[in-house]
């Protein structure tokens, strides 16, 4: 708790110096300075600048070491090779924070990097809490704080944070501009000190903050990341960016941190209840209706409208995300139909047509009417609706598009009173989805993540990798050595019945690719037969592979195919993965991970969240599989990672699973050499 009060002098300081003050428009100096003084900082600012005696009608001052008092804040714009001198004399001086815009810092190369080391290693000594360098600073309207630009004054329940200023900058922009407002914008740069973690934690315990919102490219420390989430007690919105290949390139150039795995992510988010964005526009409707909109007891929709297109697009979107919009009961219909006109709808959506623009109170008198039987109401101002913002509360979810000039009118007035209005049915009802997003609740307790450097790999033996997973209680297959066609004979006369061959090699982790598979074996002479064809196409495949010999299995039963693996990720550790098997797993990708440790409701959760779970529940006439033996096996390896920590990847694919039961067909493990 007491690093977090030390963020007081981020963003609730008493006094300001601003290094690098200028007099000349148009340069940072001077416009963070207006912007503080325009802003409304009700405490002491202080220009620093050694060849102006004043600043915009504020004395200034030769260094920081020169003002009345100490500063709780230093912004600080000066060249960047100045800066770690800069803040070893902020020190001195007993200013305890310091915003650092300045680029040139570690997203410049090595030199830059080196200058953010001494900055850091500066602030650490005197205990001085840093954000950036290389940022667009802290707005913080309720503390009437802007250190940033540009000047946006309104003040509001959304915390912005972002690891790009210009993206939480536009955020706010759109806060503003709906004047809705914001808690704070918190531009993070390049995290010398402050970073994501620490805002999730401040912001939590912000009495000013409904809702946390951040922009994350990487994350800093992974195991405060984990920690922050789970303790937080308001809805955490995030967009992740760098989820492509090449995305992923772009963000860890452009933060210095590792983007990570976006699979891996969505396992985190699952696991803690943060609702995740697709895109700044998601970012900014999530944020504004978790911040705003009164949470509703259940589901249950009714759509109120002028418009049918408008109500039939909203039907769709609430379809999608297993919204329920029942019809209304007889009592409800009759109620409606005593002051309705009867050329209006009253099943789902109640249709007001155009009526609606010439008796306005039609919407008021079927809200009130309409109260009690469904749990929300969606009410669709499809035309230029005068007085909507009269018939609504916060309790309703507001849609107002086609209302042209009437429309921007109203919606400002319902942002004034705290009440969200959304431009479109398809972003309110993807943005009221979020209220159910997480049903079965999060996590409560951080998991210890563990972190490992990227180190060479060593396929286990296939013989190995099945003994280790029969030990831990995974049925899986046999896969005894034969260096030779004698061997592989005399395993399948010891054997019986129909036996498949696999290549032994630490250099084929696919088999199949490189034609080391035969299946089916039933005879001897096929065995023989086998063992030399395999060989043959491997050394032909790929010439400089070590062959050891082959594997030889009984064949399994068939059943439905799924794979069952763990990989473990750089900052994060390990995690579990399950989806369809077989072959064409690469093709369908149809998996789901979790973080591990992970307790039975995230694996049913995991299983149940495949496109494919209708195979494993039973369809046309098939009988359904066994769930509880694939949540043991979950759990089996689990307990294998946990005590095995060299092990870095497991791949059970396919498992086979029954009616009763399963078997693992083929294992790969590896281990960090």
């Amino acid at each position: 708790m007491e690093s977090l009060k030390s963020l007081d002098a981020v963003f609730k300081p008493k006094s300001v110096a601003l290094i690098g003050a200028s007099t000349a428009p148009g340069k940072l100096g001077y416009d963070i300075l207006f912007n503080l003084i325009h802003g409304g900082f009700e405490g002491p600012l202080y220009p620093i600048n050694p060849k102006a005696d004043e600043i915009l009608g504020l004395k200034a001052y030769k260094d920081i070491g020169s003002t009345p008092a100490p500063a709780d804040l230093a912004v600080v714009v000066i060249p960047a090779r100045l800066v770690p001198g800069t803040i070893e004399a902020c020190g001195k001086a007993g200013v305890k924070a310091a915003v650092v815009v300045t680029g040139g810092f570690a997203e410049a190369g090595p030199d830059g990097e080196a200058l953010q080391a001494a900055l850091a290693e500066a602030a650490k000594r005197y205990g001085i809490r840093v954000i950036g360098p290389n940022c667009q600073g802290v707005n913080r309207p309720h503390h009437s704080l802007c250190a940033s630009w540009p000047l946006l004054t309104s003040r509001g329940g959304m915390a912005f944070i972002a690891q790009s200023g210009t993206v939480g900058a536009a955020l706010m922009d759109w806060a503003s501009e709906d004047q809705l407002g914001v808690s704070v914008f918190v531009s993070l740069g390049n995290r010398a000190d402050v970073d994501e973690s620490d805002c999730i934690r401040y912001f939590n315990e912000d009495p000013d903050t409904n809702v946390i919102a951040l922009y994350v490219e990487g994350v800093k420390r992974p195991a405060a990341f984990l920690e922050s989430l789970a303790g937080a007690r308001k809805p955490v919105v995030i967009l992740k960016a760098g989820r492509t290949a090449r995305g992923k390139v772009a963000a860890e150039s452009h933060t210095k941190s590792m983007a990570g795995s976006d699979e891996i992510y969505n396992a985190i988010f699952r696991k803690y209840g943060v609702h995740r964005a697709d895109n700044l526009e998601e970012l900014y409707d999530f944020a504004k209706i978790l911040s705003y909109m009164k949470k509703p007891a259940g589901k249950r929709l009714l759509h109120i409208s002028s418009s049918g297109g408008a109500a039939i697009l909203a039907i769709d979107e609430a379809e999608k995300w297993g919204i329920p919009s029942p019809p209304p009961s007889q009592a409800l219909k009759d109620r409606l139909r005593e002051f309705l006109p009867p050329h209006c709808g009253v099943s789902n959506p109640i249709d007001l047509t155009g009526d609606a623009i010439t008796d306005p109170g039609l919407y008021a008198r079927v809200i009130e009417t309409s109260r009690g039987e469904y749990d929300t109401m969606a009410v669709i101002f499809g035309d230029p609706i005068h007085g909507a913002s009269r018939m609504v509360t916060n309790s309703e979810l507001v849609i107002f598009c086609g209302g042209a000039d009437v429309e921007r009118e109203e919606r400002i007035l319902m942002h004034r009173k705290g009440i969200p209005v959304f431009p479109n049915p398809e972003r309110a009802v993807r943005a009221f989805s979020r209220f159910f997003a997480f049903e079965d609740g999060k996590a409560r307790t951080a998991e210890t993540a563990r972190p490992h450097a990227a180190v060479p790999l060593r396929l286990m033996p296939a013989g190995d990798a099945a003994d280790l997973m029969r030990k831990y209680g995974l049925p899986a297959l046999e896969a005894p050595l034969a260096a030779s066609a004698e061997e592989a004979v005399a395993l399948f006369r010891k054997m019986g019945g129909p036996a498949v061959m696999k290549i032994a090699s630490p250099d084929v982790p696919h088999k199949s690719d490189a034609g080391g598979v035969r299946l089916h074996l039933a005879k001897e002479g096929e065995v023989r037969k086998a063992y030399g064809k395999i060989l043959s196409s491997v050394r032909k495949k790929l010439p400089g592979a070590k062959i050891e010999g082959v594997t030889l299995s009984p064949m399994a039963k068939p059943g439905t195919e799924v794979i069952l693996g763990v990989i473990t990720d750089v900052q994060y550790g390990p995690c579990l993965m399950f989806g369809l098997g077989g072959i064409f797993t690469e093709v369908y990708r149809d998996v789901q991970f979790s973080l591990l440790p992970a307790d039975e409701r995230e694996f049913l959760r995991m299983i149940e969240s495949i496109r494919g779970y209708p195979l494993l529940a039973g369809i046309r006439g098939q009988g359904a599989k066994d769930v509880p033996a694939l949540v043991a096996a979950m759990k089996g390896l689990a307990r294998v990672v946990r005590d095995h920590r060299g092990i870095d990847q497991i791949d059970l694919n396919p498992v086979m699973v029954y009616e009763k039961g399963l078997a693992v067909v083929d294992c790969r493990i590896y281990t960090r050499q």
